[in-house]
């Protein structure tokens, strides 16, 4: 049986039923606390502030992988567009016409880039340009090969070899970076746990003789809200929160300045 993955809905969509599901815990929790109070029936406040406390630690604890792994595609943009810079510095080293082409290549490797970033992309759209960046990396490698079998000895084609290296390498760091997401089962279980909370919330305030809604409504908004932050930093490209792509873009700008 396939586990049930948040990532497949949209943000806008999981908010309003997150927040519905909550409130409507603290309802229910209301309506049993209110059953309970005519039977005389012993505070819980003690059971409801360990299982806000345990909200709290896992809310705390799975913003901290979030924020982690956010960090992590954040530096595998700045290392890749470093790569491709360097790249194409020494790619300038190279004897024409193989520094023309190779720059030429460059360009559309970074174009690539960004217009992955532009809008989230299907599957199908993804797969394709991931598949042209293989090729374009498959051709700069033809290049470096027709260069050294020319003067294997050139200094500038065995540094040129090295970076080309690296940014290959760069574009598998950057999309082990993509697919790294919290478990769909983190997300879920913080959702299990955080409407028990307010479920919890709502008996106790149903138990006490004078009580409003509002506290209550307050905190369920809060919580949802927290959790939909955590899921947003966890989504890169498709959220409201987004790596900067700015490096990969300075990174265009230069070799938009380089003659081919």
């Amino acid at each position: 049986m396939q586990s049930l993955d948040l990532n497949d809905y949209s943000l806008l969509a999981i908010f309003p039923i997150s927040i519905a599901v909550i409130l409507a815990a603290s309802e229910v929790g209301r309506w049993l606390g209110g059953r309970a109070a005519q039977r005389g029936a012993d505070s819980v406040s003690t059971l409801e502030g360990a299982i806000l406390g345990l909200l709290a630690l896992m809310i705390g604890f799975t913003f901290s992988m979030a924020l982690s792994r956010f960090e992590a595609r954040r530096d595998a943009v700045l290392a890749e567009a470093n790569a491709i810079g360097t790249t194409a510095l020494r790619a300038r080293l190279l004897p024409a016409p193989h520094a023309g082409q190779t720059i030429k290549l460059l360009r559309e490797y970074v174009q690539l880039r960004l217009d992955i970033t532009r809008r989230p992309p299907s599957a199908q759209e993804f797969a394709a340009m991931i598949s042209r960046s293989n090729a374009i990396q498959e051709a700069l490698w033809q290049q470096a090969k027709m260069v050294a079998a020319k003067d294997n000895a050139m200094v500038p084609t065995g540094v040129f070899i090295q970076s080309l290296n690296e940014m290959i390498d760069n574009q598998e760091k950057r999309l082990t970076a993509l697919y790294n997401r919290l478990p769909p089962i983190v997300l879920v279980a913080l959702y299990a746990v955080a409407t028990i909370a307010v479920g919890f919330t709502g008996y106790t305030s149903g138990l006490q003789t004078r009580h409003s809604r509002l506290p209550v409504y307050i905190t369920a908004i809060l919580i949802a809200s927290m959790v939909l932050l955590i899921q947003d930093i966890d989504r890169p490209g498709a959220g409201f929160i987004r790596v900067s792509q700015q490096p990969m873009i300075n990174t265009a700008a230069s070799l938009a300045g380089y003659s081919d």
